[in-house]
């Protein structure tokens, strides 16, 4: 029977597994096909006809899933129109699908009529595009009769605001500030003194008798320490006879210190009667019979020597002659010598560490950064300065050239030769030079007379080699490769190398160059960069211009 109910269990539960792993797929399959559904782009303008300098709104509007990562477009990429504003991406989650919408504040500062070309929306990866629009610019009605009109002015050049210079000279100030600090409390700070600098600042007398009581108060005698006792006893009496007496005291024994003493008593130099010198070396050899034949003598006699001690140092300093006029001027000579040595010795010590601290830097610097960088940055190499500086992002022509450079690019007035107007309309020409550096950066736009005509980059190209071998170039290598921007305009570079003449010189020297070319229908566009070989600021120059680049294809 427990056989038959438990084939019972098994057969009923069978079902429900089967129910339960058919729901979990059923649920699965309806999960993964509402993640397949395809992202929703739509787009619009809120007009397509504006007065010049006026603006339009266009927005775009991305359904996906929650998962999704978009891009917008960004920088210059609705050109012939231009960027004003691009607005923050509005987010709208509705379930598991959200909506974003982007806003962008477009203008022209020309009539006529402009297309509003397709944008790429990226979405995973893909690229999604938008619908293109046709916008309408209209003039502005000009009173030419009662206002009156006047020539355009020139151009005026600029000076680069040297915005930054104040963060590095607080930096440097700070540092020195932080420097000097360091200097002062350290160096030439007054610290206050111990206990024992102002002892040893004390006059040899007023110290004596101050060491003296210090010994008073020691635990020798109870200690049965009488060895120390005696040693230091006599060390503070012979300091003080070196110091204020003049004779060597320290290293004399006993009857050489006795026997100097007497001579100097003789010759009047000191005062001191004989009971006083007798006592002084009846003291003097207790001390050595209890330094080294180990003797002890009573308490009350050692207390005794102690009391003798001071009274032979009062007599002595009484006994000594006061000191010359000569000598005190002697003396505070010295004294004011001995500050200026001390004050000599702060500065060498100050000027040893800030010499330190800078070789230290100059040092961590040339390993850091390379010999070559740190030694260009000190001599102003002009392509470094040019790549470190503020750069400038602009468009130029039309159809506009978009790019970041080092220094704004000029307008060149260029007459198009007769030979040629019959195949160009209009020229325009933007270059910036730098003749210490040999770096040349330019950019030219060409509007062709025949609306459908197609750019011919081979001539183009011709043209250029012929111009560098007009003003003396040789050897000239040219390579040629597609060129794809970032938002996927594809032209055509040309690059090479050769020597070229130095301006104003008849010297030849290794350069390289490069021609970027693009165009449509009654169009042409050049970006033309020249440099010298071997100048690795030069090479990250032209690769940041390059990166930078972009261009509309169509107009």
């Amino acid at each position: 029977m427990r056989v038959k109910n438990y084939k019972l269990r098994a057969t009923s539960f069978i079902p429900k597994i089967d129910k339960a792993i058919l729901l979990c797929l059923l649920l699965c399959f309806s999960f993964f096909g509402y993640a397949q559904v395809a992202p929703k782009i739509s787009s619009e303008v809120d007009t397509t006809f504006i007065k010049i300098g006026e603006q339009i709104i266009w927005t775009v509007k991305v359904d996906v899933d929650t998962t999704a990562q978009v891009i917008f477009p960004e920088g210059q990429t609705f050109s012939p129109l231009e960027t004003v504003e691009a607005f923050a991406t509005d987010t709208t989650r509705k379930n598991d699908r959200i909506t974003l919408e982007k806003s962008y504040a477009l203008t022209q500062f020309d009539s006529g009529a402009y297309k509003l070309p397709a944008q790429r929306i990226d979405i995973n990866g893909n690229g999604f595009f938008t619908d293109s629009l046709q916008i309408r610019v209209a003039n502005i009605p000009v009173d030419t009769i009662n206002q009156k009109m006047y020539d355009i002015k020139p151009l005026i050049v600029v000076k680069k605001s040297a915005s930054n210079w104040w963060k590095i000279a607080l930096g440097i100030l700070l540092g020195l500030l932080i420097l000097g600090a360091l200097l002062y409390f350290f160096i030439f700070r007054k610290k206050p003194l111990t206990e024992e600098e102002k002892v040893a600042l004390l006059p040899p007398y007023d110290r004596a008798l101050l060491e003296l009581k210090k010994l008073d108060n020691s635990k020798y005698l109870i200690q049965d320490e009488y060895k120390k006792y005696y040693s230091e006893l006599t060390d503070i009496v012979r300091s003080y006879l070196e110091e204020d007496v003049h004779v060597s005291a320290l290293e004399s024994t006993t009857e050489q210190l006795i026997e100097k003493l007497e001579l100097m008593t003789d010759a009047g130099e000191l005062e001191l009667d004989k009971d006083t010198i007798s006592q002084f070396k009846r003291i003097l050899q207790t001390a050595d019979l209890v330094k080294f034949a180990k003797s002890k003598p009573q308490t009350s006699v050692a207390e005794q020597d102690r009391k003798s001690i001071e009274q032979i140092v009062v007599k002595t300093h009484e006994a000594l002659p006061e000191p010359t006029e000569e000598e005190l001027m002697a003396q505070a000579e010295y004294q004011e010598e001995q500050k200026r040595k001390q004050l000599r010795n702060k500065y060498r010590l100050a000027a040893g560490i800030v010499a330190g601290v800078f070789a230290c830097i100059i040092a961590f610097t040339l390993v850091y950064y390379g010999p070559k960088t740190v030694w260009d940055t000190v001599s102003g190499h002009p392509t470094k300065k040019l790549l470190e500086g503020e750069w400038v992002a602009s468009t130029y022509g039309f159809p506009g050239v978009n790019l970041e450079t080092p220094e704004v690019l000029v307008r060149e007035e260029v007459k198009i030769p007769p030979e040629m107007q019959a195949k160009i309309k209009e020229l325009q020409i933007f270059q910036y030079r730098n003749s210490k550096g040999l770096l040349t950066i330019g950019t030219t736009t060409a509007t062709l007379a025949n609306p459908e005509a197609e750019p011919e980059y081979e001539q183009a190209v011709d043209s250029f080699i012929k111009q560098l071998e007009s003003k003396g170039a040789k050897d000239i290598i040219t390579k040629q490769e597609e060129f794809t921007t970032i938002s996927g305009a594809k032209g055509v570079k040309v690059y090479g190398s050769g020597k070229f003449k130095v301006p104003e010189s008849e010297e030849l020297i290794r350069g390289k160059y490069t021609i970027v070319l693009f165009g449509g229908k009654g169009f042409q566009i050049q970006v033309m960069l020249t440099w010298l070989e071997n100048d690795p600021y030069a090479e990250q120059i032209v690769e940041r211009i390059l990166t930078t680049l972009e261009v509309k294809t169509d107009v």
